[in-house]
């Protein structure tokens, strides 16, 4: 049954609350940095659910959907596993992502896209890589950036959302610091721009996180983006 089929006899703030979260703007759900396989237990099924609460309509993955621990260009544990089993563990992780928003942009991030320097590094052509889909049997459409309602979102490897909504005069959601999640607001005479951090999904218990267990507690949490005029931190109980 269509909305417009649909007349719930709601009146006041209830009908406005409902034909708010029911109209046809943009509801972006913005899932932070999953790190496959190190990602934290919960935090898939709670990102349906914010995707749920607030009627989302849109998906987009702010970075680092893998680890690539193995592969670091940072010390890595000798007792951790191979590339090969690591990897086939992140896509069975990233199988149930897939199965859960089968449509979304990716923003790919430093971790993703740790195999594709090395390959470069190594001189080998373009041509002999696989996709990020081929790899990990998705159809999300991969890019660096992705524009919506004047709102730009990056996975950001160099400062924070607040620094570079303000270098760029745009509102900007942002991945990568994995312990902040906020929203700030800078308004002038002619402009109204917000930066959004919003947070990771990473396991801080995991071996693969184990550089920053002496860091300050990891934001666990999503964002959504509503028309590009709303911008929601969504945190996780733990």
């Amino acid at each position: 049954m269509k909305y417009s089929d649909f007349r719930p006899r709601l009146k006041g703030n209830k009908k406005v609350a409902y034909e708010y979260i029911n109209n046809t703007e943009r509801r972006i759900l913005v899932i932070g940095d999953i790190h496959a396989p190190f990602t934290i237990d919960g935090y898939l099924g709670f990102c349906k659910d914010m995707y749920a609460r607030y009627n989302c309509n849109q998906v987009i993955f702010i970075g680092d959907i893998i680890d690539n621990h193995y592969a670091s260009f940072h010390a890595t544990d000798p007792d951790g596993m191979g590339g090969g089993d690591e990897l086939d563990l992140a896509i069975k992780f990233v199988k149930k992502w897939r199965k859960a928003f089968p449509v979304a942009d990716v923003c790919i991030g430093n971790h993703d896209r740790i195999i594709m320097r090395k390959a470069f590094d190594s001189q080998i052509p373009q041509r002999w890589i696989k996709s990020y889909n081929e790899v990990l049997g998705t159809k999300w459409n991969w890019v660096e950036h992705v524009i919506y309602d004047d709102v730009q979102y990056v996975h950001g490897e160099g400062g924070t959302a607040r620094t570079k909504s303000k270098n760029d005069m745009m509102s900007t959601v942002q991945g990568h610091i994995h312990t902040q999640a906020y929203v700030e607001w800078n308004v002038g005479k002619k402009f109204r721009i917000f930066g959004m951090q919003v947070g990771c999904g990473v396991d801080s218990k995991s071996y693969a996180a184990a550089y920053a267990k002496n860091f300050k507690k990891q934001a666990i949490g999503c964002g959504v983006v509503i028309g590009g005029h709303t911008a929601i931190n969504c945190m996780m109980d733990l």
